[in-house]
């Protein structure tokens, strides 16, 4: 084996849970040493392709957009939402109430400080529909990275070559751990792989093949390497039996390397991994029609006024709706024996609502360009990255009429199992209900509702119409995939992100972030998540490891 390298702070994975933790540590004067299996082209991990989504508490956007937020009423939903039910969520409770505190408080600022703004109209994610005390935002609080992953990267990433540029950080691809050093119960290192050099874009596959090894000596070592998105065969194992049986078949909403193979090797070390059986995977997957990945597939981040029907035609139930509850509705798809469902819409809803998931799929708030801003957000027709999935996305059917609708529709693969029947009856029936401004439809009754809020009406909500109305067409319909995205447990760690061992001691010497740890504790989001937490639970869980790791040193 090679001479090791020695450092103070290793972090295994670069990002941005692991970037922040370097961050930190680089800021009180450590040595960091940053490795990961990719080429440096990924720099910046699943976080540079996300949509930048982040989950603030009674912020000034969302009082300007006339919104009542409170600490107690995060509190409310996030528990109601999370349902902690186990021993082992003792932990994920205090992490709960800790970032609760974070996105109250510090949160904002802290970001604002390193030069990341925020888009001014504040989102509604996962409404829920349900009781007061039930799962959902009570209030709209998604706020939007200006400039989306890219630009929460950017700061850290900045922090790091900066340093790296006068020895006092280390970066080192193509590194791929093996195996946690252990010297007399303490976490000293990591030795492993050191795979061939490779030109590969960011987020396409890269080979395995090794060229060489490596050992590193660090006085505190941070795993900071995701999770297991990308490996189809662990997510299955995984599978909880309350989700009904997993799909045979997945869109891929993150890169095949995050494999979840860090998560042994630290449990190989000592540390206790919790609620693997917590996931959390959308019901909205594409096709992505240019992929990057293999099985590439991209989310869509629905408006709430497209009809949402089974496999077989019929209208999913109260309050299964677009963006309202993600696992409720994963949950009940599964049931359906299918592994695709079906939103039927008009071509006003895709023009106001249809907004796809990533940096790379929202050029005008990722380039920060104002005027392509008001082009694709206010303006007439859908937005270049909608429209190429309309003219190419393997999942789109777009017909003047309803018959020819279902007839495209049966003609995709799985299509045959849809009842041209049932479709018919559950729009037309749905579309009786608009003739009024009151209805007993729950769903039509919500957008109404919702329509109340400046946000929606602005940009998010179309006004109700007649999907059969020749004037809103032609119509719409959109295969859906169940998509691959996060694990909501993982290694188990205190509030100053040290990891744990099965008795509730910790491992000296070892620390954990990110989806790695949950987002930490072993599982912040309990069962189900709020939106716009992962990215944020990145940035406090690496700012809590890079802290903690850099004064043990």
């Amino acid at each position: 084996m090679t001479a090791p390298v020695k450092t103070d702070v290793l972090v295994i994975g670069w990002g941005l849970a692991g970037l922040v933790a370097a961050s930190e540590a680089l800021a009180v004067g450590k040595h960091v040493t940053v490795i990961d299996q990719e080429p440096r082209a990924n720099l910046g991990g699943q976080a540079w392709w996300s949509f930048g989504g982040l989950f603030f508490v009674d912020s000034p956007e969302q009082r300007r957009m006339g919104i009542r937020d409170s600490p107690e009423l995060a509190r409310q939903d996030w528990f109601g939402t999370a349902g902690f039910d186990r021993e082992e969520d003792a932990w994920p409770r205090r992490w709960a109430e800790a970032y609760l505190e974070f996105a109250h408080r510090e949160k904002r600022e802290w970001l604002r400080a390193k030069g990341v703004g925020f888009f001014p109209v504040v989102g509604w994610a996962e409404r829920g529909g349900y009781g007061a005390t039930g799962p959902g935002n009570s209030v709209p609080r998604f706020h939007i990275a200006w400039g989306t992953g890219p630009a929460l990267v950017a700061p850290f990433q900045a922090d790091l070559e900066r340093a790296e540029s006068v020895g006092r950080a280390t970066v080192l691809p193509r590194h791929r751990v093996r195996e946690l050093t252990v010297d007399a119960g303490t976490v000293t290192g990591a030795s492993g792989d050191v795979l061939a050099p490779s030109g590969a874009a960011r987020g396409a596959e890269s080979s395995r093949q090794v060229v060489g090894d490596f050992r590193i000596e660090a006085a505190a070592t941070i795993v900071a390497s995701g999770g297991i998105g990308g490996n189809h065969d662990l997510v299955r194992r995984r599978w909880p039996d309350r989700l009904g049986s997993p799909p045979a078949t997945m869109v891929t909403g993150v890169p095949a390397y995050v494999d979840g193979s860090m998560l042994e090797v630290t449990e190989n070390a000592g540390a206790h991994l919790i609620n693997g059986d917590r996931m959390w995977h959308y019901v909205e997957g594409l096709q992505n029609w240019d992929p990057i990945w293999p099985g590439h597939g991209i989310r869509i981040l629905p408006g709430p006024s497209s009809l949402w029907l089974d496999a077989t035609g019929r209208r999913l139930p109260v309050p299964l709706y677009p963006g309202f509850d993600t696992l409720g509705t994963l949950a009940h798809l599964r049931t359906s024996g299918h592994d695709h469902s079906w939103f039927v819409l008009s071509q006003k809803i895709v023009e106001k609502e249809f907004t796809l998931s990533g940096s790379e799929q929202n050029p005008d708030l990722t380039g920060k360009d104002l005027k392509l801003l008001l082009r694709s957000r206010l303006g007439k027709g859908p937005g270049g990255p909608v429209q190429d999935f309309l003219d190419h996305g393997a999942d789109f059917v777009v017909r003047d009429d309803l018959d020819a609708l279902v007839r495209g529709m049966r003609e995709l693969p799985g299509g045959d199992v849809l009842d041209a029947d049932l479709v018919r009856s559950e729009v037309e029936a749905r579309d009786r209900e608009v003739g009024n401004t009151f209805t007993k439809d729950a769903q039509i009754a919500m957008l109404r509702s919702a329509r109340a809020y400046r946000g929606d009406r602005l940009i998010r909500t179309a006004s109700p119409h007649r999907l059969l109305d020749p004037a809103a067409g032609p119509l719409i319909a959109v295969k859906l995939h169940v998509l691959t995205r996060k694990s909501l447990g993982g290694i188990e760690t205190d509030l100053a992100s040290r990891a744990l061992r099965a008795d509730g001691d910790p491992v000296p010497g070892l620390y954990a972030a990110g989806e790695a740890s949950g987002f930490g504790g072993g599982g912040v989001h309990g069962y189900r998540a709020l939106e716009g937490t992962f990215v944020g639970g990145c940035l406090f869980s690496g700012r809590a490891a890079g802290r903690a790791a850099a004064a043990a040193v």
